[in-house]
């Protein structure tokens, strides 16, 4: 079994869809998905997804399932530098480096820095669902691997998002999310391959074969979105918007931007 977790393309968050280059990325990325035999599509039920998947399923005259729980990873908590709840997944570094216990798959949740929010709710929503996909499929959790009686070469596609993609990546590698959030980044219409391994007979587990894939990008010559990358030299911004990042500095800006 192969599990491809595709980001939306460059988004515009103002009306939950894409941008003229977002979707020029879509189209490039429909060119490829369109060449492969794939026996599912699933889809976030937001904007940019559908619109990022919206090529390829015409193309190949296809349709995906909706299923809510992909609308990206949603669990919020107190974050008392900004006064005010925010993501889990974008804290600053220096607010959750050397948390063990957010290094610890089954305990990441339990952290103080998550206290009175809803994060162990999705992290719970968002493992149920990934579990009843695969399971639709034959594959069943058992502990931290997965049995199936009849594993075949099957490709299932999920368009979505960074942060829940990277949370069912870490889910199926039996690892925490955040320091995976926080560490790593698909960018925009970027493909991440989980590929099965039935070393025992019936005994699935999984292995990432790629990572933030954007070779349909490349092909075209097409340049990477920024998006969901902060600035590599401080400019007095925090935004990983790209239309943000054409302003000018500034000595002064609030502490946290949406």
């Amino acid at each position: 079994m192969r599990l491809m977790f595709v980001r939306h393309a460059e988004p515009d968050y103002s009306v939950d869809s894409l941008t003229p280059k977002g979707r020029f990325e879509a189209e490039l990325l429909s060119r490829r998905l369109s060449k492969l035999n794939v026996k599912a599509f699933y889809c976030s039920p937001l904007g940019r997804a559908k619109d990022t998947a919206a090529p390829t399923l015409r193309r190949m005259g296809r349709t995906a399932e909706i299923r809510p729980w992909l609308a990206e990873f949603r669990g919020r908590s107190f974050d008392p530098e900004a006064g005010r709840e925010r993501i889990c997944w974008d804290y600053r570094p220096h607010q959750w480096l050397g948390r063990e216990q957010l290094y610890q798959p089954d305990l990441w949740t339990q952290d103080e820095l998550f206290a009175g929010g809803n994060v162990e709710e999705i992290w719970a929503e968002t493992k149920a669902g990934l579990d009843e996909v695969l399971r639709e499929h034959g594959y069943v959790r058992d502990g931290q691997i997965y049995r199936c009686e009849d594993n075949q070469a099957d490709t299932l596609v999920f368009f979505c998002h960074y942060g829940i993609a990277t949370a069912m990546m870490a889910y199926l590698l039996n690892l925490p999310p955040l320091p995976l959030w926080q560490t790593m980044c698909m960018l925009p219409s970027s493909v991440t391959t989980l590929i099965s391994e039935e070393r025992v007979k019936g005994q699935i587990a999984w292995r990432c074969s790629q990572y933030g894939d954007q070779s349909h990008l490349y092909a075209a010559e097409e340049p990477a979105s920024t998006a969901a990358m902060f600035h590599e030299v401080y400019d007095g911004y925090d935004t990983t918007d790209p239309l943000d990042w054409i302003l000018p500095p500034r000595e002064h800006s609030p502490l946290f931007t949406e």
